[in-house]
This record gives C-alpha cells, structure tokens and sequence, in this order.
C-alpha cells in the first residue's frame, strides 16, 4: 500500500536569511602595519646602531690582530747581522779560500808537467801559505760597498781610479813574469813561483774593470811577441 506524502503547511515553514559579506569599512579596524609599528617604535635605528657598533668593534679587531701580525713579521725580521769588519774579513777569507785551490791545482799540474814526484804535504804546505798572503792583499785591496777608501787622505772620486791602477799594475808585472819564468827559467824556478804568479794574475784580471782587464791581456800578448816567447 503506497504512502502519501504530507505537504507542509506555511505554518512549519523556517526562512533563512541570505549569505553575506563581513562590514570591512567600519572605523574599528586596524589599519596599521608592522612597517609603520616598527617606525613607531623606532627599531630601524636601534638596528643601525646596533650594526654600527658591531661594525666598529670589528675594525677595531682587525686593526689589533693587524697590530699584532706587524709586530711579530718584524720580530721575525730581526735577523742578527755581522759587523762590517767581520762581513770583509768572512768575505776575504771566502775568496782566498778559492784562490788557494786554484794554487794547489797550479801546483799538482806542474809538478806532473815535469814528470817529478808529487808530494802532496809539501804541496798543502805551499798553498796554505799562499792563501795567507793571499788573504792580506785581498782584505788591504780589495773594493766594498760600505767603504772604497783605499788610499786615507785622497778624495773619493780618485779611489776607483787608483784601485785600478795598482790592479792593472800586478796584472801586468805577475802575467809577464810568469811568461819569463816559463820561458827562461828551469823547472825548480817553474815548480816554485808559477802557481803563485798565476792564481795573483788571475785575480787582478777579474779585479779590473773590462777596459783594463782587455788592455793588461794585450800588454802581455805584446810582451810575448816582442820578447818571442812562446806559449807552452
């Protein structure tokens, strides 16, 4: 048996009011912004002091520790120095040092030239006394930065020439006299006073500036020439 269904009646009916938007005009809302509050409150500059401070106070750091890596690099640098007369007296023993073995290498080649027995003391023997000598000439002639005086009393700009001079003189009496020794004399004399006189030539070559040294060669040259010597 089918059911009806009951119209309801006006009387049982409820109406509901219509959706609608929220008032957003009213007076009562809050229009500020955190932007204008942090104005208001001043933040901005309590920040910017705050960083100025911090920024400071960073330089100040780094200046310090600046300080402090100066002061230590330049503990650093203080390298204990020599004196000058210390510096020319290691410097005078350094170069003789070497001349004395261009003296013991003269010496083992020309007793081996004459075919004589070599004996090595006595060959020590000669060039330690060779690098004495050796070591006066060079401390009293040879030039430093610090002080080129040579001659006391004489002007500065006649030192270099005059250093020159007695250079270019020992280059030209030791090489011709070696040339005449080497020539005219026996073995013994040859054995005794080349090596000397070679190791003094060598030396005052390389003390002479270009032109001099070039001229003091041609002196000799001209001296084996003229005397017709010949270059064993």
């Amino acid at each position: 048996m089918a059911r009806s269904r009951k119209t309801p009646t006006s009387g049982t009916t409820t109406t509901l009011p219509p959706l609608s938007q929220p008032d957003r005009s009213g007076a009562g809302v809050d229009e500020q912004t955190l932007f204008k509050i942090a104005e208001q409150r001043q933040l901005f500059q309590q920040a910017a002091a705050r960083e100025k401070q911090s920024t400071v106070a960073a330089k100040q750091v780094r200046v310090t520790d600046g300080e402090n890596d100066s002061s230590d690099d330049d503990e650093d640098d203080e390298v204990p120095t020599l004196s000058p007369g210390a510096e020319r007296v290691l410097e005078a023993m350094l170069w003789t040092t070497s001349l004395a073995m261009l003296h013991f290498t003269f010496d083992v080649l020309v007793q081996h030239q004459y075919g004589t027995e070599i004996m090595w003391w006595q060959i020590c023997q000669r060039a330690f006394s060779a690098w004495a000598v050796f070591l006066l000439l060079f401390y009293a002639l040879h030039p430093r930065k610090s002080d080129e005086t040579l001659l006391p009393g004489l002007p500065a700009r006649y030192q270099s020439p005059l250093r020159q001079a007695v250079f270019f003189t020992i280059s030209v009496v030791s090489g011709c006299y070696l040339i005449y020794v080497t020539n005219m004399k026996g073995y013994l004399a040859t054995q005794k006073r080349a090596p000397p006189l070679g190791c003094l030539w060598i030396w005052a070559v390389m003390e002479l500036d270009l032109p001099w040294a070039t001229l003091s060669l041609v002196v000799a040259s001209a001296y084996i020439y003229l005397k017709g010597y010949n270059v064993k």
